[in-house]
């Protein structure tokens, strides 16, 4: 299985180049990211973050203390987001009595204890945590999203029905784990998910993996 997901990982960086992804201004924009591009697109986060920062509010002390219901309101555009605004208020709580707010504390931490500190706060699921680790403090944890699993099943390397947990497996099994490449790969993954290996009407003619699936 290695060779086959280096290879891929060859051929999307050779197409499309450096992807530099997470774009962000500090790490607790990262997580505040995460958090509101569940379910929309990323242009949609954008809108809402340049919001929250022309108001001076992208700041951990400022988002707890603003009342639930005008954070929601700054985050319209990022759809379901009432919902959001609520998930935003659980995670800040545990940020403020976990970690005292602190962001190197939570960088300086173990990454299973992390995870799973992360995932016990409501809202918050495994690929958006695993997007905190990854993007915001730095661990070597393998982000698996939609995009992921569509272009690995077309490509035959894992069975439709496999999980979250199965599919972040066949990468941190197979490949060295290092933060840059495997932000690499996943940003990598995404824009090949959006550009080509759509859910609907894929390009997989003129696919940069066309090649690989048809040798």
């Amino acid at each position: 299985m290695k060779r086959p997901l280096k290879l891929i990982y060859k051929r999307l960086s050779s197409a499309f180049g450096r992807q530099n992804w997470w774009p962000a201004q500090s790490r607790f924009e990262v997580i505040v990211g995460a958090i509101l591009t569940q379910n929309t697109s990323w242009s949609n986060v954008e809108k809402a973050i340049a919001l929250l920062s022309s108001r001076k509010l992208l700041n951990a002390r400022k988002l707890y203390r603003l009342p639930e219901k005008q954070l929601a309101a700054l985050i319209r555009n990022t759809g379901y987001y009432n919902v959001k605004a609520g998930r935003l208020k659980c995670f800040l709580k545990f940020f403020f009595e976990v970690y005292a707010a602190k962001i190197e504390r939570m960088v300086a931490g173990d990454q299973g204890v992390l995870r799973r500190q992360l995932l016990a706060v409501k809202g918050i699921g495994p690929e958006t945590a695993d997007s905190i680790l990854l993007y915001a403090l730095n661990k070597p944890v393998f982000v698996v999203d939609a995009y992921t699993k569509r272009i690995l099943s077309r490509h035959g390397l894992i069975k439709a029905q496999a999980d979250y947990a199965q599919l972040q497996d066949l990468f941190t099994d197979n490949l060295k784990h290092d933060v840059q490449l495997f932000g690499e790969y996943h940003a990598l993954l995404v824009k090949l998910g959006k550009d080509y290996c759509r859910k609907r009407n894929p390009k997989c003619k003129i696919c940069p993996l066309w090649s690989i699936k048809n040798a």
